[in-house]
């Protein structure tokens, strides 16, 4: 990731929600609210104007994303899958006795400026690379601030979470939480990935829960993204995001006991593969 601009990534995804607003079938699959929020967060923040949005919202821009699925099929509703995934995490945890929902390189994703209003008793914290929170924060402030919601702009690659959690005043490292990393762990060297999730263990009390997103690996240890693996990677790489981490599903229960995570249920029957990525979750 370039480190002194906003994530084209991040902006990629939400432009990705607002298209999947218009596609038929999808309000079934979307989390009650995220279309409007994201397009009010784009606008807001200036990462894009009303032209874009306006495009992104009409069937063309569906069509396009539908095209470019013949390189990851499914790929474009799996944006769909991946936000119900993690608020269904952040809802069951919650339920569970969770106190504080964590969202590691949140982007421009809605989820804690939506929910904080429903759950004033839950601390919602978002961390990002600061070009990117900053943006967020603006379109933030000019929608309506959370009294429960913390914004962090911090660079995870330069600084320790574990330290960035400390000057927190109200962060409960005994508490419950639910820690949220979508769409993250392939941007980062192995090392960083095995000590994110030994930090995310530090900082969170018993019966916390992480819910993940990661790219498989496939049989001749690139990602496994299929036929086109090597456009994709070529593509990413020139971009600026290349992917850095992969792991096998089978491998994952011995990953986590490593960090001191177990393997844990899911509390729906959502999808455990959508597009290229796994859904995952741990608990503590």
């Amino acid at each position: 990731m370039k480190h002194d601009t906003p994530s084209s990534t991040a902006r990629k995804v939400a432009l990705n929600i607002v298209s999947l607003g218009v596609k038929p079938g999808m309000d079934t699959v979307l989390p009650a609210g995220i279309v409007d929020a994201t397009d009010q967060t784009l606008r807001a923040s200036g990462v894009v104007g009303d032209r874009a949005l306006r495009f992104a919202a009409s069937q063309r821009a569906v069509a396009i994303y539908e095209a470019f699925d013949w390189m990851i099929p499914s790929q474009f509703e799996a944006f769909a899958h991946r936000k119900a995934f993690c608020e269904t995490q952040a809802r069951y945890g919650i339920a569970v006795g969770a106190k504080q929902i964590l969202v590691l390189g949140a982007g421009y994703d809605t989820l804690g400026w939506r929910l904080a209003p429903e759950f004033p008793e839950v601390h919602f914290v978002e961390i990002d690379h600061p070009p990117t929170a900053r943006l967020k924060a603006k379109a933030v402030s000019e929608m309506g601030t959370r009294d429960n919601l913390r914004l962090i702009p911090a660079d995870l690659g330069e600084r320790r979470l574990t330290d960035v959690l400390a000057e927190v005043q109200d962060w409960d490292r005994t508490a419950g939480t639910v820690v949220i990393a979508e769409g993250l762990t392939q941007y980062l060297m192995p090392a960083a990935v095995r000590d994110l999730f030994a930090q995310c263990h530090a900082v969170s009390g018993p019966g916390s829960r992480f819910a993940f997103t990661h790219v498989g690996t496939g049989d001749d240890g690139r990602p496994d993204i299929g036929r086109w693996t090597g456009l994709v990677l070529w593509i990413l790489t020139t971009t600026g995001e290349p992917w850095l981490w992969t792991i096998r599903p089978e491998d994952l229960p011995e990953f986590l006991a490593d960090t001191g995570w177990t393997p844990a249920a899911k509390p729906t029957d959502s999808p455990i593969r959508c597009g290229v990525e796994y859904h995952a979750v741990a608990s503590k």
